[in-house]
């Protein structure tokens, strides 16, 4: 793996400080860790050239000497952390390069163990109160109304998101599905015996015999052109134009008639026709064979298909335009139903027990189902890591630390050396 990878590992993102200014820091953080060192090696050979004469020169030797030692020891084993030793083929050292596999089977391990425990994460989330946490969230309006802008602004990308066509696919299928359940004759007869049972039928007949007298208004010239065109041709223009005009204000009184008489034949006799229709639709197979046709037809026509089209692309629009407006139905419907649902679970203690025992079994049944996977993918992730680059990136980010370490090695270093002389004088 290039180092390029590691980089994008938790490691050089715990920080927000730049690689540069770290590496700046940990070089200054050695250089003051080297000095010490330095400053103890400088005079231990000092007072080791000058002689060692009296009592004081004894201490402060034995104090150097034992701070060299300490500062050493410690330089060596903050260097075995990361790296070998002036390079050298030393066991049990750089730890991090090494042992990085087994350090993140370890760690995937403690995290099994003690995160994704189903007991531990329960407790966690009775710990965390939240139920009413989320009951005093929801009850803020200010809260209900901002949740209530991003619920509005979620559904128009997801409704951005769907292709037409898969919209028109699932429309259609749900509607075939719909209407294969539906027998269309005996519903219309059904419908039918309500509209004769009220005394609607009547009025249909009107609207019917109104209908087709303006269709003859509005269209005199036209049947007339086309009586002409069906007339013969030996017959005179004169004749055949008195014929059409006979029968034209014939056909207009006698639906006049009809319109006007409740007791009128054919009135009677639609009246007959219609009160029977209803048991008819229910029992005839012709009937129904026509109403299933119908139905297919209805269904597979290319005007259902822009209807439902057009349905859709107004109905999306319609969300865009609310979702984008603060004061819009939508956003204050949406505010309203979050409110309510606050309060409805503020006053109900057997709602907020359920939902409290729903989300800790929800997280238990994770925990036992995917702890397994979860601590293989912490292990696995660390496995993939460069392990040049990983220890690198760790020196970077706990070595100024860890040179306070070669620090205090040296100045404790010298304080025992400092008590062992004292001890060794005392006891000579």
């Amino acid at each position: 793996m290039e180092s390029t990878s590691a980089t994008t590992s938790p490691v050089s993102k715990l920080e927000r400080e730049s690689v540069e200014s770290r590496k700046r820091r940990l070089a200054a953080a050695r250089r003051r860790a080297t000095a010490f060192l330095a400053g103890a090696t400088v005079l231990f050979l000092a007072v080791t050239a000058a002689g060692v004469h009296g009592t004081f020169p004894g201490y402060v030797q034995a104090g150097a000497e034992a701070a060299m030692v300490g500062g050493v020891a410690d330089w060596f084993a903050v260097t075995a952390l990361f790296r070998r030793p002036l390079g050298l083929p030393i066991p049990h050292t750089a730890l991090l390069v090494e042992r990085k596999d087994q350090f993140a089977a370890t760690l995937g391990q403690f995290v099994q163990e003690n995160f994704l425990n189903a007991d531990v994460l329960a407790e966690r989330i009775r710990a965390t109160r939240l139920v009413p946490r989320l009951v005093a969230w929801l009850t803020d309006q200010a809260n209900a109304v901002r949740f209530a802008g991003h619920a509005a602004d979620l559904v128009v990308m997801v409704a951005d998101a769907l292709h037409d066509d898969d919209v028109q696919r699932v429309f259609s299928a749900g509607l075939t599905r719909a209407a294969g359940d539906v027998d269309l004759a005996p519903m219309a007869g059904r419908a039918l015996r309500v509209i004769v049972a009220k005394g609607h039928h009547a009025d249909l007949f009107n609207t019917i015999v109104s209908a087709a007298d303006r269709y003859l208004a509005d269209h005199y010239d036209e049947l007339r052109d086309r009586f002409e065109t069906e007339a013969p041709r030996w017959v005179p223009d004169a004749v055949y134009r008195r014929v059409y005009d006979r029968l034209y204000t014939r056909l207009r009184h006698r639906l006049a008639t009809m319109a006007a008489d409740p007791e009128d034949e054919t009135r009677r006799q639609f009246e007959e026709w219609i009160a029977g229709l209803p048991d008819r639709l229910a029992t005839s197979p012709e009937l129904r064979e026509r109403g299933d046709r119908i139905k297919r037809d209805v269904l597979a026509s290319t005007a259902l298909r822009d209807w439902s089209a057009s349905l859709w692309k107004n109905a999306r629009q319609t969300l865009r335009t609310q979702a984008a407006d603060p004061d819009s139905e939508l956003r204050h419907r949406l505010a309203d139903l979050l409110e309510a649902a606050g309060k409805r679970l503020e006053s109900d203690p057997r709602l907020q027990e359920g939902i409290e025992r729903a989300v800790e079994s929800g997280a238990r049944a994770l925990a036992d189902q995917f702890h397994d996977e979860l601590a293989g993918l912490v292990t696995g992730t660390i496995q993939r890591w460069d392990a040049a680059e990983t220890s690198s990136q760790l020196e970077l980010l706990l070595g100024r630390d860890l040179q306070f370490i070669r620090i205090n090695g040296t100045v404790v270093g010298a304080g025992v050396g400092l008590a062992i002389h004292a001890i060794a004088l005392a006891l000579a």
